[in-house]
């Protein structure tokens, strides 16, 4: 904890209280739009040297606050106004609360010596938000400012982190109060998840111990609790340690990076190899993942009868979807970390019975890889998205983050992407998987991460949805690529209706757009992308631009048949007796 310096008293504002608070808890870059409730607020700002971005739409600034905490795992920071305002965040503070990710939302409201007497832009905000965040707390008091907003942190990153949206009264943040030195202090254990660890139950970790000892081929399913956790070496120690292969969902990935011999790439909806592994696994540990829709191709994997041990930080998310044979309630890496010891005087000979096991691996996706090759080295035009995912498997480096849009980008690059090191280095938003995701997430990793090459790939539909946000990277001088799928389409939808509907649509096309003009039009670089053989040259070009946006507009398949990864197990027709997924 920081003590004060001193027992001087010092009157304030709520907006000065507030911004000192910020200040000391070493938030990084805030966005908002900003409203006559909390002009103090951003006045203090102004005047303390706090870094804050004025967005074009709220929900951008909640997005960029998102993406901000997936990079460092300090909680993001949003502001807006009150009414509309604070009801355009309500998307993206769901995804931060499904995705498990720590955000503070400072929101103004009311003067509450006038609320509910038709108050300019006046709304049942607090009603609106507050199913759409882990903890909404409503400032009644300016003194109570530094005790709430210490609140706010330790809820944010405690536990099952998520976003705490703080509703500040117009007179609260205007008011002012004489507070003491001592009032002004935070809690340096909450300012990062994962605060407040917890360790799974010993005997539960024996019997767990009991069912991997005895297992031929078991396999981890991985989900984005690992990143939470930074529970990397853990991870890794574990599986080479037990010859365990490693799979993972869309937002795990990275758990271990996807070049590694162990890896076994995505599962679920779409597969490489690892649906395979878990159809004839005799052993799954299931580790921070919720084991949703996409993750179990809609509850049908994996089969009841593999034991399945399930580690999650949320007790009441195990057993959920899938009854486990073991609950191990506790912190992803802790409770690695305590398997691996459990396991630790066996370990040299499970390894070597598992030899071939482990061996399978590399062969497999070395089989997967060249059936996917004609795909993958696609020449055809308009461009493959296939060989969009391999050259930019080519031209990011480790370092480098990869922040995927919702729907049809996410999905691919999910798939066929590949990360060389371990860690955040893949970021789609499948909280709630919500359009338009792209481009302010790669403006909140790119200011979290200064220096490291970051691409925002989104489709044309994203892209339009969110297009102003281009000024703020603009105005923000950031380096960062966005790639823009062009395919004139809301291209999942057009995919999904053409597989239900066989060449039947509606309003799932666009029009044809050069966005590449557009964002030379708005002061940023712009390249149109048609040949294949030049992408490479498209994303170095990119990625070596350090002062400015640059987007790539990349002419792809424009037919709805080859515009998914695979056949969406939602769409087939399904008679008594199939098994679809």
């Amino acid at each position: 904890m920081n003590a004060p310096v001193s027992n001087s008293a010092r009157r304030l504002n709520g907006g000065q209280a507030l911004a000192d608070m910020l200040k000391l808890s070493g938030v990084g870059p805030m966005f908002g739009m900003g409203g006559f409730q909390l002009l103090p607020f951003y006045e203090a700002m102004r005047a303390l040297g706090l870094k804050h971005f004025l967005i074009n739409d709220e929900r951008c600034g909640a997005f960029a606050a998102d993406a901000y905490a997936r990079v460092t795992n300090r909680p993001g920071v949003c502001d807006a106004t009150l009414g509309p305002g604070a009801t355009n965040l309500v998307t993206a503070l769901v995804e931060s609360l499904n995705a498990v990710i720590p955000q503070i939302a400072i929101v103004g409201d009311a003067n509450r010596e006038h609320a509910w007497k038709n108050m300019t832009q006046e709304a049942r905000q607090t009603e609106i938000l507050r199913p759409a965040a882990k903890e909404l707390i409503r400032i009644e008091a300016t003194r109570r400012i530094p005790e709430l907003l210490r609140r706010a942190f330790a809820v944010a990153t405690s536990g099952r982190p998520g976003p705490v949206v703080l509703d500040i009264p117009e007179d609260v943040a205007h008011g002012e109060h004489d507070f003491d030195a001592a009032d002004f202090w935070v809690d340096d254990s909450t300012l990062k998840a994962q605060a407040r660890r917890t360790r799974p139950d010993p005997q539960e970790l024996e019997r767990a111990a009991a069912i991997i000892a005895k297992a031929e081929r078991p396999l981890l399913l991985v989900g984005g609790g690992i990143h939470l956790s930074q529970g990397y070496a853990a991870l890794l120690a574990f599986a080479e340690a037990q010859a365990i292969p490693v799979a993972h969902t869309m937002s795990g990935k990275g758990g271990i990076a996807c070049t590694h011999p162990l890896s076994a790439g995505l599962f679920g909806r779409y597969s490489r190899i690892a649906n395979e592994l878990i159809e004839a696994s005799d052993c799954l540990l299931v580790v921070g993942c919720k084991l949703g829709e996409i993750a179990t191709k809609r509850y049908a994997l994996p089969p009841e009868a593999i034991p399945l041990i399930h580690l999650d930080i949320v007790a009441e998310e195990i057993g959920r979807c899938r009854p486990a044979a073991v609950a191990l309630w506790g912190d992803a890496k802790a409770g690695l970390e305590d398997l691996s010891e459990a396991l630790a005087d066996d370990a040299r000979r499970v390894r070597n019975a598992r030899a071939d096991y482990a061996a399978e691996i590399p062969t497999r996706m070395a089989v997967w890889r060249e059936e996917a090759a004609p795909r993958l080295d696609s020449a055809e035009r308009p461009i493959h998205m296939a060989r969009l995912c391999r050259e930019l498997n080519i031209a990011l480096p480790a370092s480098s983050i990869l922040v995927a849009d919702g729907g049809f980008a996410g999905h691919w690059t999910g798939l066929l992407y590949d990360t060389k090191s371990p860690g955040r280095h893949f970021i789609p938003d499948r909280g709630l998987a919500s359009i338009g995701y792209g481009l302010p997430g790669g403006i909140g990793a790119a200011l979290a991460a200064p220096g490291t090459p970051v691409v925002a790939i989104t489709g044309d539909g994203g892209f339009n949805m969110t297009l102003g946000e281009l000024e703020t990277a603009r105005r923000a001088g950031i380096g960062l690529t966005i790639v823009v799928v062009n395919n004139a389409a809301s291209g999942y939808v057009k995919a999904l209706q053409h597989a239900m509907f066989r060449g039947r649509y509606q309003s799932s096309d666009l029009v044809e757009m050069d966005y590449a003009a557009i964002a030379r039009a708005m002061g940023c670089n712009g390249i149109r992308v048609e040949d294949p053989d030049q992408l490479g040259t498209a994303l170095r070009t990119g990625l070596g631009e350090r002062t400015r946006p640059t987007v790539l507009d990349v002419v792809v398949t424009r037919d709805p048949a080859r515009m998914l990864p695979a056949v969406d197990n939602r769409t087939v027709e399904i008679k008594q007796g199939d098994r679809v997924a």
